[in-house]
């Protein structure tokens, strides 16, 4: 009998298969286990990173809300003030008016007496 290979009993092959699968099955278990945890650890870095770029975004947002109401100030008053303005046209009939006015060319009294003086002195001589 020692001459034959010994058979295994059926039993202990299908402990051993057993064993096989379950060690598969732990190996699958432990690859999915980390696989879940870095797909946990990628979820939380993400969020974080979404939330960073969240609050930039609004912190932009806000600034750019602070600038656009400085803007509309800034266009309210100009609009408020343009009233005390005179307008071209305004402002080019004045100048017709001045023209025709000419206040440069008027004689002062003093000039008028001067020349009057000059004129009689001119005569007398």
């Amino acid at each position: 009998m020692a001459s034959q290979p010994q058979q295994q009993d059926p039993t202990s092959m299908y402990l051993a298969d057993t064993n096989v699968k379950i060690r598969d099955i732990e190996e699958k278990q432990s690859l999915i286990k980390d696989r879940i945890l870095l797909i946990g650890e990628t979820f939380v870095n993400d969020k974080q990173e979404i939330t960073e770029e969240l609050q930039e975004i609004n912190n932009h947002l806000k600034l750019q809300n602070q600038e656009i109401n400085k803007i509309k100030l800034t266009i309210q008053n100009l609009v408020e003030t343009q009233e005390n303005f005179a307008r071209k046209s305004e402002i080019e009939m004045l100048k017709r008016q001045a023209q025709m006015f000419q206040p440069l060319e008027l004689a002062r009294i003093e000039d008028v007496k001067e020349m009057i003086n000059k004129a009689i002195k001119n005569k007398k001589d």
